[in-house]
């Protein structure tokens, strides 16, 4: 299924694929004229900040709705959150929201998975922002490696 996941991802993507010699660049979900939403490249997928803002003015509501972007972003690139390397957070008010942001990540990350981690205070791009979070993750499989094109 992975495979598959890998495949569509990288046929999905074709047009947003760049090659450096033998190292190839996916981007996925390039509307946005800044940036792309998901970079996959040497097996690692990259995701962009994200942040949910509409979900309240709560930090642990917002953050259960950001991680689900998260898993969401992992998904279409073909991994997991048990995949994940490394998490940046980033919080309006660290005094404030860190243990209620905790208590969400705490549940969401998987135990026998846990990427390195770092959360700092930041000045959000919108008032209503109280968390933004970064994953970055592995894949399980090259999604080019079985691909002739």
């Amino acid at each position: 299924m992975l495979v598959r996941a890998a495949r569509r991802v990288a046929v999905t993507a074709r047009r947003a694929t760049s090659t450096v010699g033998d190292n190839r660049v996916v981007r996925l979900q390039t509307e946005d004229p800044r940036m792309s939403k998901i970079v996959i490249h040497n097996g690692v997928v990259y995701t962009s900040g994200q942040t949910a803002g509409d979900a309240g003015d709560c930090v642990k509501a917002q953050t259960q709705a950001t991680l689900a972007k998260v898993d969401a972003l992992l998904k279409e690139a073909g991994t997991s959150k048990s995949h994940a390397l490394s998490a940046t957070i980033w919080l309006k008010d660290i005094n404030r929201d860190f243990k209620g942001m905790n208590e969400v990540w705490n549940s969401w990350v998987d135990p026998e998975n846990k990427p390195v981690r770092a959360t700092v205070e930041a000045a959000m791009a919108r008032p209503v922002l109280l968390v933004e979070i970064q994953v970055t993750a592995a894949l399980d499989k090259n999604p080019f490696e079985d691909l002739n094109y």
